[in-house]
């Protein structure tokens, strides 16, 4: 979605958001799986507009580090000590008009909507640009406008003013259309309406709402009312936050569903938005699905199961495991009580078992690790089978070393792996094996353990 007549959109990220009771910005915090900004600056951008700008303040350099890293093409303006709306837009505009005054359209947008969308922002700039108004109000309907702005129109449906909820009369209560705090002027009817802000009232704040009277003089003030009040909601603390994270993650799961997938209970699950999943999958309570996870048809996850930028193939099941940046192979087998972390590929019908924790490991199609084993910084053949307990002791105090071990290889209980150390195919190696060595193919290794009793024996406090 795009619009040549965007020549500006100006994002509000100055405010600390005291109401989260934080140590971070409030527009850093995150909501399935971006952060508040991130969201807003992605949304926004989708328009196309000629200037991308970021207004900061509070722990200014921390936000404006985030905002370069969402979009390398950001400006990101400092707001003074002034504070308010109004003032940050004047910041913005003073900078954006330095080299010659903007035309075209001018859109504002605050940065903890979190939902806010860009087919939402492209139906508001598109009526803008129809309707001819110096200045367009998103608005939503509300079915409890408690706390918020009224709108409130005349008989043409223009915006006669937006009035708060403490300063309005009965009759304005009752109305439920209320502002959002996203606008787009045209910018000559912006530059001009913000000149004109003072700090004159209770609160010593320079409010953007003051510059629609502005507007108003200059050419007519319209409102579009967003036909998803979700879209649209604010975050003022922690409860709205839980609050707005839910309802959007039930529509996510509803979404899944309705394209196929089993979601046993959408209470518990919790699905973001660049996950990806096939037909006939089933998703199991208590499961988490994070960052760019894939997975594939009829496979099996959770329950109780946390992937984040997993891809799991047809018909694999992850039961009660933390998979994290792993490719799990068609018909694999994990868990439960498994940890893969970064880095792995199982083959198609491999296992990693109950309690096995992998870091970098390539484990061949067919091979088992069944439990109690970490391999890390490995390859593992085809078909081989790993015993319980069995460690490859990849790191010396200063460096990783990796560890190979050959397909059809069958490996005792307890066995321990010095890398480096290259196992090749068809080994058998005994229980209790400490493998420090290079092993050739279709050899058996052991290692010679004496086992001494002593009888009688009681420890020193029984004696």
């Amino acid at each position: 979605m795009a619009s040549s007549a965007l020549s500006a959109a100006i994002i509000l990220a100055a405010g600390e958001g005291t109401r989260m009771k934080s140590s971070k910005p409030k527009v850093l915090h995150t909501f399935a799986g971006k952060t508040f900004l991130n969201r807003v600056m992605d949304s926004v951008a989708a328009l196309n507009p000629g200037t991308l700008a970021v207004v900061v303040r509070f722990q200014g350099e921390r936000v404006a580090e985030a905002a370069r890293s969402y979009n390398e093409h950001v400006i990101v303006i400092e707001q003074d000590d002034k504070p308010g709306t109004g003032r940050a837009v004047q910041c913005a505009m003073e900078q954006l008009s330095a080299n010659g005054e903007l035309t075209g359209s001018v859109l504002i947008a605050a940065s903890d909507m979190p939902l806010l969308d860009a087919e939402t922002l492209g139906a508001l700039l598109e009526f803008h640009n129809n309707s001819g108004n110096g200045a367009t109000v998103l608005t939503t309907v509300l079915d409890d406008p408690t706390g918020y702005g009224r709108i409130i129109r005349d008989s043409e449906g223009n915006v006669l003013r937006i009035v708060e909820q403490k300063d309005a009369n009965s009759s304005e209560l009752a109305v439920h259309e209320v502002n959002t705090s996203v606008y787009v002027f045209d910018a000559a009817v912006l530059s001009k309406a913000i000149k004109g802000l003072n700090s004159n009232n209770a609160q010593g704040e320079f409010y953007l709402t003051d510059a629609l009277e502005t507007a108003k003089r200059e050419s007519a003030v319209g409102a579009f009312a967003a036909p998803d009040p979700l879209s649209v909601e604010g975050v003022n603390d922690r409860v709205q936050l839980a609050a707005l994270a839910r309802a959007h993650n039930l529509r996510v799961c509803e979404h899944w569903m309705r394209e196929g997938v089993d979601i046993l209970d959408p209470q518990t699950t919790w699905i973001e938005d660049d996950v990806i999943i096939g037909r006939d999958a089933v998703i199991l309570p208590g499961s988490f699905l994070q960052g760019h996870t894939v997975i594939g048809e009829n496979a099996v996850v959770g329950p109780y199961t946390t992937l984040i930028g997993a891809t799991i193939d047809a018909e694999a099941h992850v039961e009660r495991s933390r998979v994290q940046e792993t490719h799990i192979g068609r018909a694999a087998n994990i868990g439960p009580w498994t940890y893969l972390r970064p880095g792995n590929e199982l083959g198609e019908g491999s296992k990693a078992g109950a309690f096995v924790e992998m870091k970098k490991a390539h484990i061949g199609n067919g091979t088992k690790v069944p439990h109690l084993s970490y391999v890390g910084d490995a390859d593992l053949g085809e078909h081989t089978n790993i015993g319980g307990g069995t460690i490859t002791a990849n790191y010396d105090g200063v460096h990783k070393h990796h560890t190979t071990i050959g397909s059809n290889v069958h490996v005792g209980a307890g066995n321990l792996f010095v890398a480096p150390v290259t196992v090749g195919d068809g080994v058998t190696t005994g229980a209790g094996s400490v493998v420090r060595h290079d092993v050739p193919s279709d050899s058996m290794v052991y290692s010679e353990n004496t086992q001494h009793v002593v009888e009688g024996w009681k420890p020193e406090w029984e004696r």
